[in-house]
């Protein structure tokens, strides 16, 4: 049996009135997690009669949490597994979208999308292209019994990765997986579901969205306020204001919208909110900058919020989601090194903090049932603050990847998987310097493109969380970096000269190296993956030849 489906069904009847808010800020709407179960079992009672079965992939394209929760429940309930498809936006092409979707649903092996709120328009897409659908607010049948029993190993979530949607790639998350990674999870963070309330706007087709919060607080009955990246980016302080009024006590967000954050927040009147019982603003999924991690404190400490609530985490969908997290409320922690010795010697040896410094936040220990191994090319273990790539083995990693040309396996031998990632361990804690892939190599020296990217976002008229650095004839003895921004001064050629020239001193201060190019682009021109990452391969074909 399923630990995880067990766990979840006996939390929906024990919760009392915890559950969910879904609505804000129009029309807020909470269920109980009792509430949500009793959907939940009638869906699935819909889903069995129309011929889902033990094993079976059902995908969900839906964006409104309250008809995500109990769907996703019906089809563990059901025996299946959850695909979250990405989503479309305003200026997606629909013909390109159906095209990668179909591609998606293929790979995975799903012959049923369940279509909700606000994509139903979507129908008539699946309909010429003849993929099989319900809609969810019509998913409606008598009470599944008991719920299907699967074991452990079977498939409970296919997480899509955030590469190229042209060139999917599915990572497959047991029932073992997830539980294993759930519990590590609870443990780290010292759940207590009498006394924590989570606020949350992640989007649910990303790992940190729909494991993080969604799957976690209902398989232990946690107080959940949930709302959608529209809404948070239609008004970021809604955010600040959910933890307020809700009396939030964990959140968590990449670093892009911890930055977009203290610049809002730092126009508001002092005593508009009380965020002092906040104790996890968990910031993870994408680099971690601590000059935005203090300027989010800084304009936090004003409404109550202790810095200590900073938890900086280090996850992958590879893991189901989280592989270290830091100490809870002990704020970032940081690791100043030096630049040369981290560049060309590959040790990160410890300096004092200043402008030649490279700055780098302690991710924590490994979470419990994780390994985290530094090792280098040739596969040799490296020793403390040797820097090297990072692999993890355990009970959460998945055993393989589902991929356009078939099954993949993600482990070695002895267990292991490559994150490929860089970085190196001190006093236990992990720390990540880059990804391996993304790594500029001049003059004998491995520059990480974060370095670049933080000195260009420090630049006035910069949009923050929009800068890439790419390399460009990589591999080859001359290999150069651009830097492609995202700013409104775009088209305004003095405006873009100065702002080019500030760009390019900036970096050189950073790294020591100039950029071959700067480009300024209009906001919105920048390539992202579905859940909001920059895609920085993909920028290079930004850059003039």
């Amino acid at each position: 049996m399923s630990r995880f489906v067990d766990t979840m069904v006996a939390t929906a009847a024990s919760a009392n009135d915890r559950g969910m808010t879904t609505g804000e800020p129009t029309a807020p709407t909470r269920r109980t997690w009792a509430d949500v179960h009793e959907k939940a079992r009638r869906m699935a009672g819909a889903l069995v009669a129309g011929g889902v079965a033990r094993g079976d992939s059902v995908a969900v394209l839906a964006g409104d949490p309250a008809s995500i929760a109990p769907a996703v429940q019906a089809v563990w309930l059901s025996g299946g597994s959850i695909t979250m498809l990405h989503q479309p936006t305003p200026r997606t092409d629909l013909a390109e979208w159906a095209a990668d979707t179909l591609r998606v649903l293929a790979m995975i092996g799903a012959e049923l999308v369940l279509l909700g709120n606000p994509f139903d328009a979507l129908s008539a897409v699946l309909d010429e292209n003849g993929v099989s659908y319900r809609k969810l607010d019509e998913l409606d049948g008598d009470p599944l019994p008991a719920p299907v029993e699967v074991d452990e190993s079977a498939t409970a979530l296919l997480q899509l990765t955030s590469g190229s949607t042209a060139d999917p790639k599915a990572v497959r998350i047991t029932h073992g997986n997830l539980w294993s990674n759930a519990k590590a999870m609870e443990e780290a963070a010292k759940l207590d579901p009498e006394t924590d309330r989570m606020v949350s706007w992640l989007p649910l087709f990303h790992d940190m969205g729909m494991v993080g919060f969604l799957t976690v607080p209902m398989l232990f009955g946690i107080d959940l306020v949930k709302v959608t990246p529209v809404d948070f980016l239609a008004r970021p302080t809604l955010w600040p204001d959910l933890i307020s009024r809700y009396q939030g006590t964990i959140t968590a967000a990449p670093n892009f919208a911890y930055a977009i954050a203290a610049r809002r927040m730092g126009g508001v009147e002092d005593g508009t909110w009380d965020l002092s019982r906040l104790r996890i603003a968990l910031n993870g999924a994408e680099p971690i900058d601590p000059t935005a991690v203090k300027a989010f404190t800084d304009a936090g400490a004003r409404f109550g919020m202790p810095a200590e609530c900073v938890l900086c985490a280090y996850g992958m969908a590879e893991t189901t989601l989280g592989v270290a997290f830091a100490p809870v409320f002990t704020g970032m922690a940081v690791d100043h090194v030096d630049p040369d010795e981290l560049e060309a010697g590959r040790r990160a040896v410890p300096v004092e903090p200043g402008p030649g410094a490279r700055s780098f936040p302690l991710l924590g220990p490994p979470l419990p049932g994780l390994e985290i191994q530094v090792v280098d090319e040739s596969g040799a273990v490296r020793g403390e603050r040797e820097v090297g790539q990072l692999r993890v083995r355990g009970e959460a990693v998945t055993p393989g990847y589902l991929t356009v040309d078939g099954p993949r396996d993600t482990q070695d031998a002895d267990g292991w998987l490559d994150t490929g990632d860089e970085g190196y361990v001190v006093d236990g804690q992990v720390v990540v310097c880059g990804r391996r892939k993304d790594v500029i190599i001049m003059g004998g020296r491995n520059i990480y493109p974060t370095d670049i990217e933080r000195a260009a976002t420090s630049v006035e008229g910069v949009r923050a969380g929009n800068a890439v650095a790419v390399r460009l004839d990589a591999g080859s003895r001359r290999e150069r970096f651009a830097v492609v921004v995202e700013s409104k001064l775009a088209g305004e050629d003095d405006a873009v000269k100065e702002l080019t020239k500030q760009i390019s001193a900036r970096v050189v201060d950073a790294v020591g190296l100039r950029p071959f190019t700067v480009v300024v682009l209009k906001p919105g021109s920048l390539p992202k993956t579905p859940s909001g990452k920059l895609r920085r391969s993909a920028a290079t074909a930004l850059v003039p030849a």
